[in-house]
């Protein structure tokens, strides 16, 4: 199938504002994602953005990068529009949406998010880890995936929550927010309106169940570290440094 990577960035983050452009080794951190989701191989690699100064400086590094509207809710939204710019005439099947905070991601991740598409009934594809830390079961800001397990590497969810779930004895499986979109799923899920229980636990992805759409997750071992703060994007640095 014909695969399209999408990586939105923005500048204004609450927590960390200008970190697309964060320098990190001496290269913006928007850059090393890209460069990490061009070497999973699967196909064109393009950066969406609202700040022409990120623009510049990815096209600067030899990459892709193509101009979104301001204000839109969501990297869904986001990515949608920029689909529709970079391929008008509809070749594009998949859209896998790489988080831009994601500086030293594994390659190897971005393609375990397309293999539930192995099954044609699935929309779409995303990840998952099984929680070890015990503060991080009860810890909000860690959204739990609550599934049906298919095999020993992939669920399909049910649900997704920031409390702990489901109750009882087996694992906890943490939901890693990228995602792989068939096509015309993206194309109803920016249709929808926002859902009562996206509403409720502010997590986009149940708009997709409530609307009866079906979304599996593939299990990981290792989860990409993602960028939100100072003290984050440090870490990043002496990561990427060594």
């Amino acid at each position: 199938m014909s695969t399209l990577i999408l990586i939105p960035a923005r500048m204004a983050s609450t927590r960390l504002p200008g970190k697309p452009l964060a320098d990190i080794a001496g290269v913006p951190m928007i850059v090393h994602v890209a460069r990490r989701a061009a070497h999973a191989g699967l196909g064109r690699v393009v950066v969406a953005t609202d700040t022409e100064s990120v623009a510049e400086a990815v096209r600067a590094h030899g990459f892709e990068a193509v101009m979104t509207r301001v204000g839109h809710e969501s990297g869904s939204d986001r990515i949608f529009e920029a689909l529709a710019t970079l391929d008008p005439g509809r070749k594009v099947e998949t859209i896998v949406n790489v988080q831009g905070d994601l500086p030293t991601i594994d390659p190897d991740i971005i393609n375990a998010a397309l293999r539930p598409f192995a099954d044609a009934t699935v929309d779409i594809a995303t990840l998952g880890i099984e929680i070890v830390r015990d503060e991080e079961k009860t810890n909000p800001n860690v959204v739990k995936i609550v599934g049906s397990p298919l095999s020993e590497t992939r669920l399909r969810a049910l649900y997704f929550t920031r409390a702990t779930a489901p109750w009882g004895e087996g694992p906890l499986y943490h939901h890693i927010g990228l995602y792989a979109y068939r096509r015309s799923a993206l194309e109803r899920f920016v249709a929808l309106k926002p859902s009562p229980l996206e509403r409720r636990e502010k997590l986009e992805q149940l708009r997709a169940l409530e609307a009866g759409m079906r979304i599996d997750a593939e299990i990981v071992q290792s989860a990409p570290f993602g960028v939100d703060t100072p003290d984050d994007l440090e870490r990043a640095r002496t990561l990427l440094s060594t």
